[in-house]
């Protein structure tokens, strides 16, 4: 079995959705003055690697913690949507006969190659059809290794709307997928699981992201 981290590293300064609190992480106390270290950290609830929970988009839908565990981890499907091409349109025929209720959907984008460059802004998305697609198949946990399901910057996110809606998970910010893609295309098997940080009525949070293969 191994395990794929697919995380970035949180750091003073990452990049960020636009407009969303800027990262700055600093020593609170060090070993020198005080006998320990503990970092101060300031950041929002979407930072880095994270996943959205309903209440993102409408306060009435579910927040993180109302959510069932099983939402954030799975066995791992993985899309090979890496042709879609800057700002192109992911649409459901990637997703048609490969996808099943209770996987997480992984939909590697090759996008993470341009994290913390402006490309990464005009990343692939996907479309209301797809997301409708995967909603009616069952599939209530998605992740994609780019900005947003939607693209950036957007005045409207009908993706998300059409997910949350139906109280799916959304995970951002992903990381390697194509090592994910390419065990499952060597026909192992995979794990995932997205767990967020435990914040009561918070719409979204920082996840600690990984695949195991082979398992």
């Amino acid at each position: 079995m191994r395990i794929i981290d697919l995380s970035v590293p949180i750091r003073s300064g990452m990049p960020v959705y636009p407009g969303d609190p800027e990262v700055a992480i600093r020593p609170a106390l060090t070993v020198a003055a005080d006998g320990v270290n503990v970092l101060h950290l300031d950041m929002g609830s979407q930072t880095g690697t994270h996943v959205d929970a309903p209440r993102h988009i409408d306060d009435s839908l579910p927040a993180l913690d109302e959510l069932p565990l099983d939402r954030f981890t799975g066995p791992g499907v993985v899309i090979d949507a890496r042709g879609a091409g800057a700002g192109g349109a992911i649409g459901r025929e990637l997703f048609e006969g490969r996808v099943a209720a209770g996987q997480v959907v992984l939909i590697a984008t090759g996008w993470s190659e341009h994290w913390g460059t402006r490309a990464y802004l005009n990343h692939p998305h996907l479309t209301t059809d797809a997301a409708e697609y995967l909603v009616a198949t069952g599939v209530r946990t998605v992740g994609i290794d780019a900005l947003s399901v939607d693209p950036t910057p957007a005045e409207e996110i009908p993706v998300h709307r059409i997910l949350c809606a139906a109280h799916a998970v959304i995970a951002e910010n992903l990381t390697r997928l194509a090592e994910v893609l390419a065990a499952q295309t060597a026909g192992q098997r995979i794990e995932v699981s997205l767990f967020p940080l435990n914040l009561p009525g918070a719409d979204g949070a920082p996840v600690r992201a990984i695949a195991r293969t082979g398992v």
